[in-house]
């Protein structure tokens, strides 16, 4: 395996997630099907740095999940990523209880109920956290 290809969100208003995945993400748009269908519907390919996002129109998720992609901040990134989500009018998750040295998230979802988090920490400090704790 060399890693993930792409991941695809099917959603209901191709405008609406479009500009979801621009303004928080800062995603690319690549290609647009238009009315072609060359999949299952139309569709949009995004690039969020070296990530490929598809979108494809169909209908939304009918409830939400914890289910989710996270994508790695810097802490200090927070409040801006905040500003973006309020600004779309986004829900946001209640969080979580965590330690400390987990790091941050932020969670939200989309216009389509798909979960995201933002989030600051890293894996090694996490396993480095909870071994301290089983060793304890």
């Amino acid at each position: 395996m060399e890693g993930i290809s792409h991941m695809t969100f099917i959603v209901a208003d191709l405008d609406k997630a479009s500009l979801f995945f621009e303004e928080i993400f800062n995603a690319k748009q690549v290609y647009d099907s238009g009315n072609q269908t060359y999949s299952l519907s139309k569709e949009r390919f995004f690039l969020i740095g070296d990530l490929w996002i598809a979108i494809m129109e169909g209908e939304s998720l009918t409830e939400t999940t914890y289910n989710h992609i996270a994508f790695k901040i810097p802490k200090e990134t927070l409040p801006l990523y905040l500003e973006k989500i309020n600004s779309l009018g986004l829900t946001i998750k209640e969080q979580r209880s965590r330690v400390k040295e987990e790091g941050e998230s932020l969670y939200f979802y989309d216009f389509d109920h798909h979960l995201f988090e933002l989030h600051t920490g890293t894996l090694a400090e996490r396993l480095t956290r909870y071994e301290r704790d089983q060793n304890n």
